[in-house]
């Protein structure tokens, strides 16, 4: 059986599922590998297996994997093997691999074998040594294809720690990580330890807006990305100036200033098309800020809106030479109505 991570995953966190047999995850998401083995090894311990890794060093160290599958312990029901390494079975390891995979089938054993690889593209998927895993065991594609996985599989982490993001917060989450998993991961797990105590009251978990994560990204400024915007949004250039100054000099980081400029840029683009600013997500408190920059703006002015904010990026990631702060700082007094070239 062949399913994709997200598909597998939150199989793996329900309870009492049955182990035993052939497993083979593979990919190029270390954190993946580690959040597979995670799963696994909470059911492993529930069942009372023996656990060890083995890394195969030569064809020869299969030999050794199968050895340790076929011990008897006093002390445990069963054995799960960790295999990691990238040396392929010979026909004779496949023929025992086979015969270790139907008799998990049948229940004359309740031993586990995982086998964490690279990714394994479609030639190598039609290979000899494959077959076992894809007709008797579990294929795990840990690999993704498409940015909406990796937020679907951020939101199972976040329901772990007891959290419900805001559309928007989430998409703060990204920007600010850069769509890195284990960065997002670890803001994650930051969040679930600044609102420990009302997870802890409240049980259900605790849902979070923009503020909320605002928190969790640490930052020593006298003024955030919040009263930039507004500052932006108001047409107070030199406080735009003297705010973007400030969060320089406190290294605030760059991907967050750029969220917040590309969103208000975005919103006014959307408002001056006719979009209805409560179906854009504009709190009410901010409208009026928004109205007054669109009066500020024509379409002329905005056309040059997303090709600043893209070399905004491109310098952010280090592919032009001109710094990221320069751009920056261009792109907040255009919004604010200040253009410094024409």
């Amino acid at each position: 059986m062949q399913e994709s991570f997200i598909q597998a995953y939150p199989k793996l966190l329900q309870p009492d599922i049955q182990v035993a047999g052939l497993w083979l995850a593979h990919g190029d998401e270390p954190l993946l590998h580690q959040w597979l083995i995670d799963a696994l090894r909470v059911q492993w311990r529930a069942q009372n297996y023996a656990i060890k890794r083995i890394e195969l060093i030569s064809v020869k160290t299969w030999q050794e994997v199968l050895s340790e599958l076929g011990s008897q312990s006093l002390f445990d029901d069963a054995s799960a093997i960790i295999v990691t390494g990238n040396h392929k079975p010979d026909k004779a390891i496949i023929s025992e691999l086979e015969r270790f995979a139907t008799d998990a089938q049948t229940g004359a054993h309740s031993n586990s074998l995982l086998w964490l690889t690279p990714k394994q593209d479609k030639r190598a998927q039609s290979s000899k040594w494959f077959a076992p895993f894809a007709k008797y065991g579990h294929i795990i594609d840990c690999n993704f294809y498409d940015e909406r996985a990796r937020q679907q599989l951020l939101q199972i982490q976040a329901k772990q720690f007891g959290l419900k993001l805001s559309k928007d917060a989430w998409q703060l989450l990204m920007s600010h990580t850069e769509h890195h998993l284990l960065s997002a991961y670890q803001t994650l797990w930051r969040l679930s330890y600044l609102f420990a105590p009302q997870l802890a009251e409240q049980g259900d978990g605790i849902a979070l807006d923009i503020g909320d994560l605002q928190a969790a990204l640490v930052s020593d400024a006298q003024f955030s990305v919040f009263d930039l915007s507004d500052a932006m949004l108001a047409g107070h250039t030199s406080q735009v100036v003297k705010i973007i100054a400030q969060l320089r000099a406190t290294d605030e980081p760059t991907t967050l200033v750029l969220w917040a400029i590309s969103k208000d840029m975005r919103h006014i683009m959307q408002l001056m098309d006719g979009q209805d600013p409560q179906s854009l997500g504009i709190w009410r408190s901010k409208q009026s800020l928004y109205q007054q920059a669109c009066r500020r703006h024509s379409r002329e002015t905005t056309a040059a809106w997303p090709a600043l904010l893209y070399r905004s990026d491109q310098a952010i990631k280090g592919l032009v030479r001109q710094p990221a702060w320069e751009l920056l700082l261009q792109a907040a007094l255009e919004l604010s109505g200040q253009r410094l070239f024409s």
